[in-house]
């Protein structure tokens, strides 16, 4: 999502009497090239009005967005990652996770709770591509977890919003692992005929395409959503071949049958409000 500057430009000599007009007032759309104004952006939920391009939201405006006001309780805030590797690459592990939770004022790249949605009750996890690409380490698959089981517990449905690059290479095998570990929560909501609704956004990407996004009993994208595993760019140079027109884009991969419905921003909550009431919670 594109900074909020409120910080005002001096005026060029000669016109100090002239009024100043804020930078960051408007903003040149990220598909069309069209310039917005930015409160138009904001109040049309950080979509374009020329193209429909849909912005990342983070956690917090995803949730806000979703879910009944008032009605978020935030479980497993406590917990954060560690570094099991000691890994370094241009800059340390850790140091990365503090800058991370410096800019984004969150632990880790999920955010999860118990909430409603169009007075049903719910579990659900967000994630913030803010924080490290919203990649999964061992942190973000616990957290997914326990909002799985808990889900169980409640017997409730589980709701997860997918905002991700893939798999935390810092932590190595220890992240790939989390493929594994939601998968299987996942089947034991399945085996109590309890509902996970999967929502996918720009982008979902790598090990959580691979593991959790996909396993949906309902699985919902958002318009131009980016969603795959290896990005379009790799597999080109992979295969040696032009890739189709809007290649892993949520357009394309309802085409194909992998996904049940594509959802624009504004229509999503009604949308998972009537899936619940469907799934009769």
């Amino acid at each position: 999502m594109v900074s909020w500057f409120l910080r005002k430009k001096p005026p060029p000599s000669g016109d100090a009497g002239k009024k100043v007009i804020p930078d960051g007032i408007w903003l040149k759309c990220e598909k069309c090239k069209e310039i917005i104004y930015r409160a138009e952006l904001r109040k049309n939920l950080m979509v374009c009005p020329k193209c429909d391009h849909h912005y990342r939201l983070s956690a917090p405006e995803r949730l806000e967005l979703l879910l009944d006001p008032g009605s978020f309780e935030e479980h497993d805030a406590h917990l954060i990652p560690s570094d099991p590797l000691k890994f370094r690459d241009s800059k340390k592990y850790k140091d990365r996770v503090k800058s991370a939770s410096k800019d984004t004022h969150l632990k880790e790249a999920v955010v999860s709770g118990t909430a409603r949605i169009g007075g049903r009750p719910l579990q659900i996890a967000a994630f913030d591509f803010r924080f490290m690409g919203g990649s999964m380490g061992s942190v973000v698959g616990e957290k997914i977890t326990r909002c799985f089981e808990r889900a169980l517990q409640g017997k409730e449905p589980a709701m997860v919003v997918s905002c991700s690059g893939g798999a935390r290479m810092q932590e190595g095998m220890f992240s790939l692992m989390q493929m594994a570990k939601t998968s299987a929560a996942i089947a034991r909501l399945e085996e109590a005929r309890l509902p996970f609704i999967s929502v996918l956004t720009d982008p979902t990407m790598g090990g959580v395409t691979a593991s959790l996004s996909m396993l949906g009993d309902i699985i919902i994208a958002e318009p131009g959503a980016l969603i795959g595993f290896a990005g379009p760019r790799v597999i080109e140079q992979t295969i040696r071949q032009r890739l189709p027109e809007g290649f892993q884009r949520s357009e394309f991969l309802i085409r194909h049958g992998l996904i049940d419905d594509v959802v624009h921003r504004k229509d999503l909550r009604e949308r998972i409000a009537l899936i619940l009431r469907f799934f009769g919670q």
